[in-house]
């Protein structure tokens, strides 16, 4: 019974270390990648057009990131309504940033012009979605406040309303 007890004491002081050490090693961003509150981690791409894409040139304005895929029914879903957000919100200041972890470009650029997509959009790498945290699965959608914190994330097809809410509030913080 006593060895028990020890066994689960140590477990737990195991525990608490490991915790602890996470907390720490996380340092100023304020959490762990990707975590809500912690700084947006920058990356520069090119978008499927071939022009630059970095997320510090949006810095000043509520960023919407989605990581997304062409395969991907509920990322297939979601697209309509960033697009309706990018024509009703852009103007206050949001931007829709479209990463897509298709393979190859091809797909993307078919279904980029099929959907008319008015934002920017990218090829995903393996090292920026670990920059965020890891993107498991898709969609998974990132919503960054003009400070370039992450106020917001939402993993798997979201209700848009709640996406729409929080978004409008981030807008109206100047």
């Amino acid at each position: 019974m006593r060895r028990t007890w020890i066994v689960v004491v140590v477990a737990i002081l195991i525990l608490a270390f490991w915790i602890h050490q996470r907390q720490k090693s996380s340092g100023t961003t304020g959490g762990p990648r990707g975590a809500v509150h912690s700084v947006a981690p920058d990356f520069s791409l090119q978008d499927i057009s071939g022009a630059p894409l970095s997320l510090a040139s949006y810095r000043g304005k509520v960023v919407l990131l989605d990581f997304w895929a062409t395969w991907c029914t509920p990322c297939r879903a979601e697209i309509p309504h960033f697009i309706e957000y990018q024509n009703k919100y852009g103007a206050q200041g949001l931007q829709i940033v479209g990463i897509s972890m298709d393979d190859d470009a091809k797909p993307v650029r078919a279904f980029y012009d099929e959907l008319k997509m008015n934002y920017p959009v990218a090829l995903g790498t393996t090292q920026l979605a670990d920059s965020f945290g890891g993107v498991l699965g898709l969609p998974v959608t990132f919503l960054i406040g003009r400070d370039g914190r992450i106020a917001g994330k939402y993993v798997g097809a979201v209700e848009m309303s709640i996406v729409e809410r929080e978004m409008t509030s981030l807008l109206q913080t100047k």
